[in-house]
């Protein structure tokens, strides 16, 4: 599981920061790629990246400023002519189905995959046996939406070894007992799973944030997560600012996480005015309050262990 930054910028893209997509890479766990938002350029951005947009399975939108979906349709387009052809599931606030279906109508474009767009409410969008997605409505001047995304626990590792001291060679049944399946052996014998596997391993959690001020749900949807994406327009000093414009302080965000108990929390939505020498600063003030604070940026990746 690996956090790929695409965009980082807010507003406007800017030489150094692109406008806000981020994708979270599920490759090991499912063979896909998860978008967060897709700003004016993502295509591009992807085009310097080993992502493989048919390996998008996924886009979930935060919300419908331009800085966050200008990019959705050229993207959509693309992925037909680079040979997409498995299903796309779009999810995103109310009106985000009128936008893609005007955009691709007015353009007369084709998609030879199935897409289906899915336009959100709070609670669980998402859950399979693998992942459950929640949405939340966050403070900003248009509904924005941040998303916790978490994976169910595993197995723990099969006791090979054990098994073999029982008389169980390798082979299907290994695999069987690995799943948790119960196993009846051919002299009669019942195998119990939870005997001959180590502890489950924890599922990991991630909180991605849309635009937004210091808010109760931020909060509620970053508890105990493993890594924490949450908008930093503004530097430490400008809240005021900050909830004129519905956006955070890079104090605010570290708030969250310390309040959250996250292991990680990483700032992004960064404005132009900061530049690539004052973003060590913006760093710095999250980590008075929050000691495990990253900045993103552009192509920059983050891997997330397993627990």
């Amino acid at each position: 599981m690996d956090i790929f930054f695409l965009g980082t910028g807010a507003g406007m893209p800017a030489k150094l920061r692109n406008v806000t997509s981020i994708a979270l890479k599920l490759l090991e766990e499912r063979g896909a790629v998860w978008l967060f938002d897709a700003g004016e350029a993502t295509q591009h951005q992807i085009l310097h990246t080993s992502i493989k947009p048919r390996r998008i399975e996924k886009i979930f939108i935060t919300h419908l400023h331009g800085d966050h979906i200008y990019g959705l349709p050229g993207l959509l387009s693309s992925r037909s002519f680079q040979g997409g052809d498995s299903e796309v599931t779009i999810y995103g606030p109310k009106g985000i189905k009128e936008y893609i279906q005007v955009s691709l109508s007015i353009s007369q474009t084709y998609l030879k995959y199935p897409l289906s767009v899915v336009e959100i409410t709070e609670g669980v969008i998402f859950e399979d046996n693998q992942f459950t997605v929640e949405a939340r409505l966050l403070e900003h001047g248009i509904p924005s939406y941040g998303y916790r995304i978490v994976e169910r626990d595993r197995p723990g590792t099969l006791l090979a070894e054990k098994l073999k001291e029982a008389g169980v060679q390798p082979g299907p049944i290994f695999r069987q007992i690995k799943n948790g399946e119960t196993v009846t052996l051919e002299d009669g014998r019942v195998i119990e799973p939870d005997k001959f596997l180590g502890p489950s391993q924890k599922g990991r959690i991630v909180t991605i944030l849309g635009d937004t001020r210091f808010c109760e749900n931020a909060r509620v949807l970053a508890q105990d997560a493993d890594f924490l994406i949450h908008e930093a327009t503004f530097s430490k000093g400008e809240e005021e600012l900050a909830f004129d414009y519905f956006h955070s302080t890079t104090y605010q965000a570290a708030e969250i996480a310390k309040q959250a108990n996250c292991r990680c929390l990483c700032l992004t939505h960064i404005s132009s005015r900061y530049d690539r020498n004052t973003w060590s600063e913006l760093v710095n003030e999250a980590q008075e309050v929050f000691p495990h604070s990253e900045i993103a940026e552009d192509f920059k990746e983050f891997h997330i262990p397993l627990r």
